[in-house]
Order: C-alpha cells, then structure tokens, then sequence
C-alpha cells in the first residue's frame, strides 16, 4: 500500500541532463520503502516503458536498452528516495517518468504497486 510521489521533471536541450527523485507519500509510512523500485515512462500515444530498477539495498539494478550508459539509478533508504539520473537526453527521452515498487525482479509494469502521479520530462531545443 505504499504511495510513492515522482519530481524533478522539466524542460532540458538535447545533451542536457535531470535527476529524478521517487519518494514516499507524506501520507505514508516511511518505513515501508524496502523494496525493489521501479522508473517507468511514457510517451503520448505509446505503452509505459520500463526503465531501470534497483534492489532493495541498492546494490545491484537494471537499465532497459535504451538508456543504458546515459541513466544512472540509485536510492537513498534513509531518505526513502530513489534517484534516476539523465544524462545525454535525447528528444526520444520526452516522457512522463513513473516510479513504483515491486517485491520481483522485473521491469514488467503489472507486477508494480504504488505508482506516483508522474512528472513531465521534455527534451527539445
């Protein structure tokens, strides 16, 4: 029943980057960010898109073919925060960025719970 809130989106020109954060509701416990977290995004008239996910210590993560070697994803437990850092976006980038959580291995969208609101990430010049 976590509810996880994403910020940190805007407006950036090609090559430019953004950090994302991912954070427990206001509303929520803070003690039940333990688990696998999820980046998600979605671009108008295209299917959510896994992105990246990180292991509940941190230790270990995956990154969708796409943004391999330009999106970094890391968390903070003591924060109850996960990041995702952007690096070299390219227009094809622009997207609403979701974040939730998930006690599986997996980038599979049905598999997640607690998704945030979104927030918008525009690449253009």
């Amino acid at each position: 029943q976590l509810q996880l809130v994403e910020s940190g989106g805007g407006l950036v020109q090609p090559g430019g980057s953004l950090r994302l954060s991912c954070a427990a509701s206001g509303f929520t416990n803070p003690s039940g960010f333990t688990n696998v977290i999820g980046w998600f995004r979605q671009a108008p008239g295209k299917e959510r898109e896994g992105i990246s996910f990180i292991n509940r210590s941190g230790s270990l993560a995956n990154y969708a073919d796409s943004v391999r070697g330009r999106f970094t994803i890391s968390r903070d437990n003591a924060k109850n925060t996960v990041y995702l850092q952007m690096n070299s976006l390219k227009p094809e980038d622009t997207a609403i960025y979701y974040c939730a959580q998930t006690s599986h291995w997996t980038l599979r969208p049905e598999f997640y719970r607690g998704w945030g609101q979104g927030t918008q990430v525009t690449v253009s010049s």
